[in-house]
């Protein structure tokens, strides 16, 4: 069963009250250090690292390890033993994969959302209006692969708008879909509207209204098999701080 993250921000925000913002906070006496090795939903790139500097510099000592990629291939990857201290899933279903194989024993909290976004090159060559143009043959589309998250949220969206899409190519994870986008490979293609936001001016973004149906939640959770379970649940607590979250607003991420 996983909860919403506002249940763990009060314990993030003590464990927070003693340290600054800057990079010149106070050693914490709560013996977190070593390294923390972090499997993260290749969306939450930007955010994780960005957050990974501001840990490292409220814990002395602590080196924060992050493998991007798809969820679905980072949860198998846990299944089959790689060394791992936590896992921040795009979607509830990889997460419990995990959950059901052992390898996660506390309970898994949902700290961001996301949703889809049609992300087109600039200046829109392809004249891309809406989620109906997906299914026009004479438009190159690129989607993610249905088994990764967002490839199973732009099936939902579709199914939920009645469109029977004609992608041209389906990528491994969401920051592959959106580097075709960013070459101009394709003239449109569905990403989380965070990716959008991190792509600056490499991207345009079009909302569609479809795009409700399709929430992702997004849990994290120590791993059980944590090598450095102390860094572990530091890192988890610290992803549930009000630091983090305005971290995460900002990229255009929604609260549980």
């Amino acid at each position: 069963m996983m909860r919403s993250v506002g249940a763990v921000v009060a314990a993030g925000a003590v464990a927070l009250a003693a340290t600054s913002c800057g990079s010149d906070r106070a050693a914490p006496s709560d013996g977190v250090g070593g390294t923390v090795t972090v499997f993260a939903a290749a969306s939450l790139t930007e955010t994780f690292t960005a957050l990974g500097e501001r840990f490292e510099a409220a814990h002395p000592g602590t080196r924060v390890v992050f493998s991007f990629g798809a969820s679905s291939a980072l949860a198998q990857q846990i299944q089959q033993g790689a060394p791992a201290d936590v896992f921040a899933s795009a979607a509830p279903k990889n997460m419990q994969q995990v959950v059901d194989a052992g390898e996660v024993t506390a309970t898994p909290v949902t700290f961001v959302r996301n949703r889809l976004e049609i992300a087109v090159p600039p200046g829109n060559p392809g004249r891309i209006a809406g989620l109906t143009d997906f299914a026009n043959p004479d438009e190159k589309i690129a989607l993610c692969a249905e088994q990764v998250p967002c490839g199973a949220a732009a099936k939902t969206v579709f199914e939920a708008a009645g469109i029977t899409p004609r992608p041209d190519t389906r990528e491994a994870d969401v920051k592959a879909v959106l580097t075709k986008v960013t070459l101009g490979e394709v003239d449109a293609a569905l990403v989380y509207r965070t990716d959008v936001r991190a792509a600056g001016g490499k991207v345009t973004g079009i909302d569609f209204p479809e795009s409700a149906e399709a929430i992702n939640d997004y849990p994290i959770a120590p791993l059980a098999t944590a090598p450095n379970a102390a860094a572990a649940a530091a890192f988890v607590t610290f992803i549930g701080s009000a630091e983090a979250g305005a971290v995460f607003a900002q990229a255009g991420f929604e609260t549980p």
